[in-house]
Order: C-alpha cells, then sequence, then structure tokens
C-alpha cells in the first residue's frame, strides 16, 4: 500500500543511508543493498510507486542524477593517468564496446526473440558499465592501481559513448518504422556528437575561466558548478537528444585538466551529492518494475546474463588487452567486473517509452530485461569480485597503514613502533637530513611538500588509511590535516597539540573541527616529546597486558615519571590512539606502546 508522497521521499532517503551504512558494515558495495531494497519497496511490497510520486518528472530526474554522477567521475580523469593506460582504455571503449555489444545483442536475439533492430538496440543499451557501479565496487574490491584506473576510466568513458551508439541504433529503428532515410539516422548521430563535444569544451572552458579568475567567491563554488552542469546538460540535450551526457563527461574532463583551476573543493561536494543521487536512484528505478513482466522473460534473460559475464565481457577484455603489460591474472579480473548501472536503465526506460508509443513490437521488454541484467551482474560480481581478486593475488593491501608528516626524532620513533605493531608508514618531510635519518632505519619516505603537485602524482597513498602529523611545525600539520581529511576519514586524522613554545599565543592553536583529533594531550606536545627522546634518553617501549598485569598496574608502574603512552593494539589487531577525545581503557591481550625513560624493571607484562 503506498505511502504519504511526503513520508515517501523521507523513507527513500533513510533506506538509501542505511544501504550505505551496512554495504560498509559488511565490506560490500551498496548498490547490491540499493537495488534489493528498491524492488522490495516496489514490485514486492507496493509501498514505493515511482511514476505515481514523481509523475512526468520521473524521467528528466534520473537524466540529471546521471549527468551529475557521470561529471563527478570525469572530474577524476587526469592525463597523467590516461597515459598509462591510454591503449586498453581506447580499445576497450572502442572495438571492444562493439565487440561486446554484437554478442549481447546476438543472444537476445536468439533467447529472447526479439527481432534483430531491438537485440541490437538492447545490445548497444548493455555496452555501458558506468562509475555509479564501478568506483563503489572498486572501493570495496581493491584493485591495484593499474586494474583501478582501466576500470575506473573506461566506466565513465563508455556512459556517454554507448548512449550514443544507443541513440544510433535508435535513429535506426525510427527510421525503419517511419520510412524515414537511413542516411537521416546517420546524420542525427554525427549532430549529437557534434553538440555534445562542442558544449562540453565550451562549458569547461568558460566555467574554468571563471574558477581560474575568481569571478566566484568560494562559497558559490559548489552551487556554480551544479548550476552549471545541469544547463550544459539541459541545453545540449534540448538541442540534441542525448547530446547531454557527452557533453557532461567531456566538460569534467576539460576542467580536470586545464591549468591553474582547482577543483578539489567542487570534486569533494560532487562525491557527496552522487552519493545521495546513487542512492536514490538504484532505490527509484527497480521500484518502477513489475514481477510479471520479469516472470514473462523466462529463462531466456537468465541465459543473456550468463552470456554477457561469460562470454562477452571476457571476449572484450582479452581482445582489448592483447599485446599489452596486463598479465593474465589482471585480465581475469578485468574480465570478471563490468556490471551495469544507472545509465543502462535511465537509457532503457526512455527509449522504451518512445519504441512503445510507436508502436514497436516487444519493446515492453527492454525495461525489465535491463534491470534483469542490471541486478545479476551487480549481484555476481558484488559477491564475488573482492574474493577472486584477492584470489588471483591482483589487490593492494589494506589500508591500515598511515601517512606521517615529519621524519623527525618523534616522528621516526612513532614509525618505527608503528612497523613493530604491522603498520607501515610513509614520512614526509622537506627536511633531506631528516630523510636520510629515517631512511637509514628502514623507513619509507617521501621527501618534498606532502601538499604539492608534485606530491599529488607522486605520493602513493593506497596502503594508508590515516594521517599523523608529526612536524615540529604546527601550521605544516594543521595543514596537512586540511588536505588529507579528504582522502582518510577524519576520524583518523590525527595531530600533536599545539606547543605554546612556537609563539606564546595559544589563542594560535586550529579547531579539531577541521584538522582532526589531537594525539595525547594539551601537554605532550612536539618540544615535550623530543626532550623525553633526546634529553631524557627515552625509547619506545612495547608492553603485552595479561590477567596477571593489567592496566591499571600498568599506570602505577608509570604514574611518577615522564611515560607517554602512544597506542595500543587490542587482541584483533587494531590500533587505538592515545587522544584527547578518548578515555582509553586496555584489556588483558592488549598491547601498548608508549615512550619512557629505561627501566628495566617497569616491562613485567613483556615485550
Amino acid at each position: 500500500m503506498p505511502l504519504p508522497d511526503l513520508l515517501t521521499l523521507a523513507l527513500i532517503g533513510f533506506i538509501g543511508l542505511l544501504c550505505q551504512w551496512l554495504a560498509w558494515r559488511v565490506k560490500l558495495p551498496a548498490i547490491l543493498f540499493l537495488l534489493l531494497s528498491g524492488m522490495l519497496l516496489g514490485p514486492v511490497s507496493g509501498i514505493l510507486q515511482p511514476d505515481e510520486l514523481f509523475g512526468d518528472l520521473l524521467i528528466p530526474f534520473v537524466s540529471l542524477a546521471v549527468a551529475v554522477i557521470l561529471f563527478e567521475g570525469a572530474l577524476t580523469l587526469h592525463r597523467s593517468e590516461f597515459a598509462e593506460v591510454e591503449l586498453v582504455v581506447r580499445r576497450l571503449v572502442s572495438y571492444g564496446a562493439l565487440l561486446n555489444g554484437v554478442i549481447i545483442a546476438v543472444a537476445t536475439h536468439c533467447l529472447i526473440g526479439v527481432d534483430w533492430a531491438l537485440a541490437a538496440l538492447f545490445g548497444a543499451i548493455m555496452v555501458v558499465t558506468g562509475p555509479t557501479v564501478i568506483v563503489p565496487m572498486l572501493r570495496t574490491v581493491r584493485p591495484n592501481a593499474h586494474l583501478a584506473r582501466t576500470l575506473r576510466w573506461e566506466g565513465i568513458l563508455i556512459d556517454p559513448l554507448g548512449a550514443l551508439l544507443a541513440v544510433l541504433v535508435y535513429e535506426f529503428i525510427v527510421a525503419i518504422h517511419t520510412g524515414a532515410e537511413v542516411s537521416h539516422a546517420l546524420l542525427i548521430f554525427g549532430q549529437t556528437i557534434a553538440a555534445g563535444v562542442l558544449l562540453g569544451v565550451v562549458g569547461g572552458y568558460c566555467f574554468g575561466l571563471v574558477l581560474r579568475h575568481r569571478m566566484l567567491p568560494s562559497y558559490l563554488h559548489n552551487f556554480g558548478a551544479i548550476a552549471w552542469v545541469t544547463s550544459v546538460f539541459g541545453f545540449s540535450n534540448t538541442l540534441m537528444h542525448e547530446s547531454g551526457l557527452l557533453a557532461v563527461t567531456i566538460m569534467g574532463m576539460w576542467l580536470a585538466n586545464m591549468p591553474n583551476v582547482h577543483t578539489r573543493d567542487i570534486l569533494s561536494f560532487k562525491e557527496s551529492l552522487t552519493l545521495i543521487f546513487v542512492s536514490a536512484v538504484f532505490i527509484i528505478l527497480p521500484a518502477r518494475l513489475q514481477l510479471e513482466d520479469i516472470v514473462s522473460l523466462g529463462w531466456g534473460a537468465f541465459g543473456v546474463l550468463l552470456v554477457m559475464q561469460f562470454v562477452a565481457r571476457p571476449a572484450k577484455v582479452f581482445l582489448s588487452t592483447l599485446g599489452t603489460n596486463f598479465t593474465r591474472n589482471e585480465r581475469l579480473l578485468l574480465a570478471w567486473i563490468g556490471p551495469r548501472g544507472v545509465v543502462a536503465a535511465a537509457i532503457a526506460a526512455v527509449f522504451a517509452l518512445k519504441l512503445e508509443a510507436m508502436a514497436v513490437p516487444d519493446a515492453q521488454v527492454l525495461v525489465p530485461l535491463a534491470f534483469t541484467i542490471i541486478v545479476g551482474t551487480v549481484l555476481v560480481q558484488s559477491l564475488t569480485a573482492r574474493a577472486f581478486a584477492r584470489l588471483l593475488k591482483v589487490t593492494e593491501p589494506d589500508n591500515k597503514g598511515y601517512l606521517i608528516i615529519g621524519a623527525n626524532p618523534v616522528a621516526r620513533a612513532i614509525a618505527l613502533a608503528l612497523e613493530d605493531a604491522g603498520r607501515p608508514s610513509v614520512l614526509c618531510d622537506t627536511n633531506w637530513s631528516h630523510i636520510s635519518a629515517a631512511r637509514m632505519k628502514g623507513l619509507k619516505t617521501y621527501y618534498g611538500n606532502p601538499i604539492s603537485d608534485q606530491a599529488e602524482l607522486r605520493l602513493d597513498l593506497t596502503s594508508l588509511g590515516g594521517m599523523l602529523g608529526l612536524s615540529d611545525n604546527y601550521a605544516v600539520n594543521t595543514t596537512a590535516a586540511l588536505r588529507f581529511r579528504e582522502d582518510f576519514d577524519i576520524g583518523r586524522v590525527f595531530i600533536l597539540p599545539f606547543d605554546n613554545g612556537e609563539s606564546g599565543l595559544g589563542k594560535q592553536k586550529a579547531s579539531e573541527f577541521y584538522v582532526g583529533r589531537l594525539l595525547f594531550d594539551e601537554a605532550h606536545n612536539y618540544s615535550a616529546l623530543l626532550w623525553l627522546l633526546d634529553k631524557a634518553g627515552g625509547q619506545v617501549k612495547s608492553t603485552l597486558l595479561s590477567k596477571n598485569y593489567t592496566i591499571d598496574e600498568w599506570r602505577a608502574d608509570n604514574e611518577d615519571d615522564e611515560t607517554v603512552l602512544l597506542f595500543a593494539q587490542d587482541d584483533k589487531g587494531s590500533l587505538r590512539w592515545a587522544s584527547s577525545d578518548v578515555d582509553l581503557q586496555p584489556e588483558p591481550g592488549w598491547r601498548l606502546y608508549y615512550i619512557a625513560p629505561p627501566s628495566p624493571e617497569k616491562d613485567r607484562g613483556g615485550n
């Protein structure tokens, strides 16, 4: 039974949040839970009926959401990355996509029984993968950088190109059913490409100039980007139908690679907006399905799914990677990951409505067949891709390490303690003597400014999941925290407390809201830790707590000296940092890491 409209809209948002949270907890792509939720809310229970809720605004809303998602993805595409995978990506989105579409079309004609024209249209629609499904899956699967870049570039570029291919086939079907010339269909196709490219380049260049010359205040950058993207998309689609996806993709790529144009704040905002749109769209579209329409497809739909997963995608990948440096295992994973997403669903819905209005036979099967394939590919690959990638040994290491700002004695001591706890670290410093000393101890380093343009290209964060601001300069620590809170959860960004000795003005201390969490306590700033390690002869030690030697006994042994608890490693291997906002209560089985003056009798718990 349908709910009131306002309550239904609220329910979509709440269910979307719940799905995202559940996906985070169980380490599976959120789209899997979103699709299942949409099916339960729509065809199963009848609570959500999108066509009645949104009316004529449904397809425009979905189209604008897809445009924002594609633009956000295109903002991450930099030429420096493309150079490493250019050949394979070019193959995947060109003749690889054509081969994929042909195989799907043949399977659709033979297994579903539709005519060749409609099968060709479905094959064209199903060549797309898309960032809406690829990016969340990459976060969970964590393939190596080589594979991740390839899948991301393919997913973003194939969406507008797949949409254009679908437009071409659609125009041919229209020409057949209206008696128009085939040359007219080719003309429409050329005009669509021209409109998308022209408006994308002009739109990207003009907005880039606005940002470069600061014609908008900072607080209007995000609003301006949304307004500009939707305007370019709407104008392009009005000028030439389905050219808008190409326009916003080119616009995003142009902005990402335009000199002296900084899009980091816009990208951060777009990522949040994309999360909202993906959650909403992947609940709304499955809710439009009717169970009887899916059942009527029979086993033929399952056969098409099998062909796509085990024939079409592998054939496309192995043809596209011939003669390249992709290993066999990388090819296998690339061939396995190719889920269909929201663009395929939206295009199928739009074209199905138009073809049904023209009384084209079997046009009504496009939407249920498309969603069967989308749900099937997302379900199968979401549940298996992570395990398959690990089996093939093509995953990045878990992001349990730390980026350490500073390579001074304090930073080196804490980095060595992290190494002992099995947590890798990368120490960044502009002081060569500090970097040299760290390298002499076998620590991984980055010589240079961690927030520079060079660091954007060279500083590898793949195995890192947090940041420690341990520099002797409080301003450097806070600046780095502001930069890397975008890459790491704010709860895993730590800095040393403000050192009043730097200026004597405690009012200069930055708000923890902006720079993350405060390590240790106010008394143990950089100067205090350096004195303890250097002047007092302190060392980093570790003690394993047990039932015979508890935290209370350890504290009693260390209450009268300068001992500083750094972090504790629990019995499951997780790190718990000593910070000003947490009252750390280690339990038996935990190992403590701390700085203390040499005192052999203290280590009763064992090292």
